[in-house]
C-alpha cells in the first residue's frame, strides 16, 4: 500500500470539487506505478456511470488493452458505491484501498443507503419496478453465447 497513490485520489477529488465535479478521485496502479486515473465526472459528462472509480477502471483497462485488472491495485477517496462495487468485482483488480467511508460521503449528501435497501427487496416492491417481460425469448442470445465456438470468456 502507498500513501502516495492514496494521495493522488484524494487531491483528484478535490481538484474536481474545486472545477465544479463531485467530490471522488480514483487511482488504478500496475507493479507499484499508476497506470490510470479518474474523477468524478457525472454532471460534466451527463453520465450517472461517471464515477471516479469506473472512469478511472475503464482509462486502465484501455491502456493495458484487456477487460480485466488482474494484478492492479485501485486506490478510491471514498468507500466504493454499489454501482463501483459491482464494476470492481468484474475487473477483479488485486486489491482495493479506500479512505473515507459510505457514512462520510451519506453525510455530505451521498447516499447509498437507499440502493443497498432495494436490492433484496421483491422486483415489484423496488422503487422502481423491474418488471420481468419475453423470458423465453431472452434465453435465445446465451443459447448463442453458448454454441458460440470462438468466444472469449469473461
Amino acid at each position: 500500500m502507498s500513501n502516495h497513490f492514496m494521495a493522488r485520489a484524494i487531491e483528484l477529488a478535490i481538484e474536481n470539487v474545486r472545477s465544479g465535479g463531485g467530490p471522488f478521485g480514483a487511482v488504478v496502479v500496475k507493479d507499484g506505478m499508476m497506470i490510470a486515473e479518474g474523477a468524478n465526472s457525472v454532471t460534466a459528462t451527463n453520465d450517472p456511470t461517471a464515477h471516479a472509480e469506473i472512469v478511472a477502471i475503464r482509462r486502465a483497462c484501455a491502456k493495458l488493452s484487456r477487460f480485466e485488472l488482474r494484478g492492479c491495485e485501485l486506490y478510491a477517496s471514498c468507500e466504493p458505491c454499489p454501482m463501483c462495487l459491482g464494476a470492481i468485482y468484474w475487473a477483479r483488480p488485486a486489491r482495493v484501498y479506500y479512505a473515507s467511508t459510505a457514512a462520510d460521503a451519506a453525510r455530505a449528501g451521498f447516499d447509498d443507503s437507499l440502493i443497498y435497501r432495494e436490492i433484496p427487496q421483491p422486483h415489484s416492491e423496488r422503487k422502481i419496478p423491474m418488471i420481468q417481460i419475453m423470458s423465453n425469448e431472452a434465453l435465445e442470445p446465451f443459447r448463442a453465447w453458448e454454441r458460440q465456438p470462438n468466444k472469449l470468456p469473461y
